[in-house]
């Protein structure tokens, strides 16, 4: 089977089931497991590199004005691969290439699949929808043994968390953009809670919200987390560093104590694929005061705190 990957999170699933040797092509932003970076690139995006976050946020609202998808597909590409089959979103037309862009590009090459090819679009928004995307997968992919045994697992690791015991209940934001700033949603709010804090802006199942600093400031959260979707760790290092010289975010209880994390968003936070266990992990241990090599604590000297291997 040739597979096409669209998204990250797909990709990522793929790698876990064990089917990297079948994908033949990836998304522009596919970069886990290793393996998938060797892959042709099928996808680009109208975004101009080198943007910070309120630029991007600016060239993102201008397109969706305008009616442009933010991404397309080489169409040439997909006819010569003919892929069985193709896996995409149905969540986010930001954050990755959706079913519309697809159905477009095939519309204008009727005959790049073969026979019994099909597109399968991927939307789960919570812990258990991505388990239900893991189970698609394996299924359109001919290898269900190796999903329920993949989901089975991520419960164990789930559930292990969530039986840990807790220190206290933090109030937590976790920060999905810096600027205009929002709070997420979807499966985080949930990883929030297995861990043991509680969201004081998100909720479990809902999209990600622009919100107000002065909303921000009415919750006053004891931890703030900088997981900026589409970066990494050091990127959202800095993200968190010049929220310290924000007029509002420095009085926030978290600055002012402190309490400033930031995640490798990409591989733990934004793409709903296995290794959100893992952040919800991070997150548990964080919460009961443990240094961890993949978080970082940003303090107003702009120091990281300590880490300890795991």
């Amino acid at each position: 089977m040739k597979i096409v990957s669209l998204l990250p999170s797909a990709s990522e699933i793929l790698g876990a089931l064990g089917l990297s040797e079948q994908v033949v092509a990836v998304s522009h932003e596919c970069d886990y497991p290793a393996e998938v970076t060797l892959r042709p690139r099928i996808t680009s995006s109208i975004i101009a590199h080198g943007l910070n976050p309120k630029q991007i946020d600016a060239a993102v609202n201008e397109a969706v004005q305008e009616g442009r998808a933010l991404y397309q597909i080489d169409g040439d590409l997909l006819e010569r691969l003919k892929p069985d089959l193709i896996v995409t979103q149905g969540i986010c037309d930001v954050c990755a290439v959706g079913v519309g862009t697809i159905e477009a590009t095939l519309k204008f090459l009727p005959d790049c699949l073969p026979p019994g090819a099909r597109t399968l679009s991927l939307s789960g928004t919570t812990f258990a929808g991505i388990l239900h995307d893991i189970q698609q997968v394996a299924r359109a992919a001919g290898v269900e043994g190796r999903g329920e045994a993949l989901m089975g697992e991520l419960r164990r690791r789930w559930r292990r968390v969530e039986a840990a015991p807790k220190i206290a209940e933090p109030r937590v934001l976790v920060l999905e953009w810096s600027d205009p700033p929002f709070s997420a949603g979807h499966w985080v709010p949930e990883m929030v809670a297995v861990a043991g804090g509680k969201d004081v802006l998100g909720a479990a199942g809902e999209v990600s919200r622009r919100v107000s600093w002065a909303r921000i400031l009415e919750t006053d959260p004891d931890i703030v987390v900088m997981a900026a979707c589409g970066y990494g760790l050091a990127e959202n290092v800095g993200f968190a560093r010049g929220l310290y010289a924000h007029s509002d975010a420095s009085r926030l209880r978290a600055f002012e104590t402190g309490r400033v994390y930031a995640v490798d968003a990409n591989a733990y936070f934004s793409r709903p694929g296995p290794r959100v266990v893992r952040g919800a992990e991070l997150l548990g241990r964080t919460f009961a005061g443990q240094a961890l090599p993949e978080v970082v604590q940003v303090e107003r000297s702009a120091h990281a705190g300590r880490s300890v291997q795991v």
